[in-house]
């Protein structure tokens, strides 16, 4: 026990002598750490003492250089100043001299502008004073004088212009004649067509005069029947071996001559026959008209139609024009037209196209009202075909005014295939007043002396009155006359106009000879 009390007194005594020994040793270290920190914060004291005295002797030098620098800036931009104000100084002085200057023309202007109002003046009251002495001497008035001025003018006026139109005229008709003459004789040449002519009747071989009863029948009831199922006149009369067949349209004509032949080759004639014949012709005339429309479309070589376009053209064959058949007509058109376009570098689709159908009103003119233009203008918008193609066909009789290439090469194609010789027949009464038209129309105009139609009414010879139409005055009539004819005939083809002046001259040696001046015009 004791030894345990002993112990821990030991063991008491032991630590609070370490304790005391910690205690010093801390309080030693302690007392270094303040002065080692009192002496740090002294060398960092004097170290920003230091800093601070080197801060403000570089802020002082910078200071002083960039003071150096504004004030050598500012002495170069007093320098500048100074430069500038002398300039202004001197373009002020200079301004107020121009501004003396400037006054004292300003001045003289107004002098010289009340000087030429005083001219003025006194140049009017001259002028006045010289037009009533003019008028004095001369007996006119001003009015009069101006008139005649006027009126002199006007007649040098017209005597230029008739002597340009006269020169252009000549010029233009030398370079048109020959590039359309080199046109269409290529396209005639590379066209064959024949030249026959066809009638409005057609004649059946019989095989004997013993025919011609039968086809009359008993009491006339067959030959009635087959006029009243064909709407054509038989005619039978002395011709040997023969039946004429006459009808306008030559679609009846065509049924009536394919039943006669198939009563005559079936050699039964009676009315029941001659009705189941009839039909039976139709029927195939039909097929005959599609076949003959889509051979036509074939040649064409243009594209693809309607169907009903197609059959309509196939009519065509057996219609006529003055004795030419239109569908033999549409397809030399059609050649023409195509020709022509290629060699004017025109749409030649479209010339072709409105060549083939340009005259498809013609196979409807007994159906349908109106020109064969305008219904064949109808079908072709029915059935789709372009504008440019519509308006060919519309303008190939000037029934509407051509504004395209293709429309105007149709109306040439068109009129090329009808006037070539021995295409078409023409009536002696309607000849004769196509040619009394024509020298009616040339004899109305004031001058004219006398009027000939020549060469079948393809030329006119107007003489003229020389002391009432000059030169100038016959190159004038002769337009007038063109353009009325245009206007006021229809005639295919070309109608040249010579305009004749005959006057009295006197030669060098004395004898009186003739002058005579010829103006010629061709219209299409």
């Amino acid at each position: 026990m004791l030894v345990v009390v002993a112990a821990l007194i030991a063991l008491a005594a032991g630590s609070g002598l370490t304790l005391l020994v910690l205690r010093l040793l801390v309080g030693s270290r302690l007392e270094a750490a303040r002065r080692t920190r009192a002496l740090l914060l002294e060398e960092a004291r004097v170290d920003a003492e230091a800093t601070r005295r080197e801060a403000g002797i570089e802020a002082r030098e910078q200071a002083v250089r960039l003071r150096g620098e504004l004030e050598s800036e500012l002495r170069g931009r007093r320098d500048e100043v100074v430069k500038v104000e002398e300039r202004v100084l001197g373009k002020e002085e200079t301004l107020d001299q121009k501004l003396i200057e400037l006054t004292r023309r300003e001045q003289g202007v107004a002098d010289r502008e009340v000087h030429l109002k005083t001219l003025q003046e006194e140049l009017k009251l001259t002028h006045d004073g010289q037009r009533r002495e003019l008028e004095r001497i001369a007996g006119m008035t001003t009015g009069q004088a101006r008139q005649r001025m006027l009126d002199d003018s006007q007649e040098q006026v017209r005597h230029e212009l008739a002597g340009r139109v006269r020169q252009m005229e000549e010029e233009a008709a030398t370079e048109a004649k020959r590039r359309a003459r080199n046109l269409v004789a290529d396209a005639l040449q590379r066209v064959a067509a024949s030249a026959a002519a066809e009638t409005t009747v057609t004649l059946v071989a019989l095989p004997s005069d013993d025919m011609k009863g039968r086809i009359i029948g008993r009491e006339g009831r067959n030959i009635r029947a087959l006029e009243h199922l064909t709407g054509v006149d038989f005619i039978i009369d002395d011709t040997p071996n023969a039946v004429v067949l006459s009808s306008f349209d030559g679609l009846r004509r065509e049924i009536a001559r394919m039943t006669l032949l198939k009563l005559i080759e079936d050699g039964r004639i009676h009315p029941t026959r001659i009705e189941e014949m009839y039909y039976l012709s139709k029927a195939e005339l039909d097929e005959h008209v599609r076949q003959a429309g889509e051979q036509a479309v074939f040649e064409a070589h243009c594209g693809e139609f309607h169907e009903e376009l197609v059959k309509i053209l196939g009519r065509l064959r057996y219609r006529t024009s003055y004795g030419q058949n239109v569908l033999k007509h549409t397809l030399e058109v059609v050649q023409l037209a195509g020709i022509m376009a290629a060699e004017v570098e025109a749409s030649v689709k479209t010339a072709r196209r409105a060549a083939l159908l340009h005259d498809l009103g013609k196979a409807m003119t007994h159906e349908v009202e109106g020109s064969h233009a305008q219904i064949s203008t109808q079908l072709a918008r029915r059935f789709g075909e372009s504008p440019a193609v519509c308006h060919a066909i519309e303008a190939h009789h000037y029934e509407v005014q051509p504004q395209t290439v293709e429309a105007v090469l149709l109306i040439a194609a068109d009129a090329i295939s009808a006037a070539r010789p021995g295409a078409r027949g023409e009536g002696l009464e309607h000849y004769i007043k196509r040619l009394e038209s024509l020298e009616e129309l040339a004899s109305n105009h004031p001058g004219v002396e006398k009027v000939y139609a020549l060469q079948a009414g393809r030329e006119i010879r107007v003489l003229v009155k020389p002391h009432e139409i000059d030169d100038d005055g016959a190159v004038l009539l002769s337009h007038e006359i063109a353009r009325e004819i245009e206007n006021h005939l229809e005639y295919p083809g070309q109608i040249k106009v010579t305009v004749i002046r005959e006057s009295r001259a006197v030669d060098v040696a004395g004898n009186k000879v003739d002058a005579r001046r010829e103006q010629r015009l061709d219209v299409a």
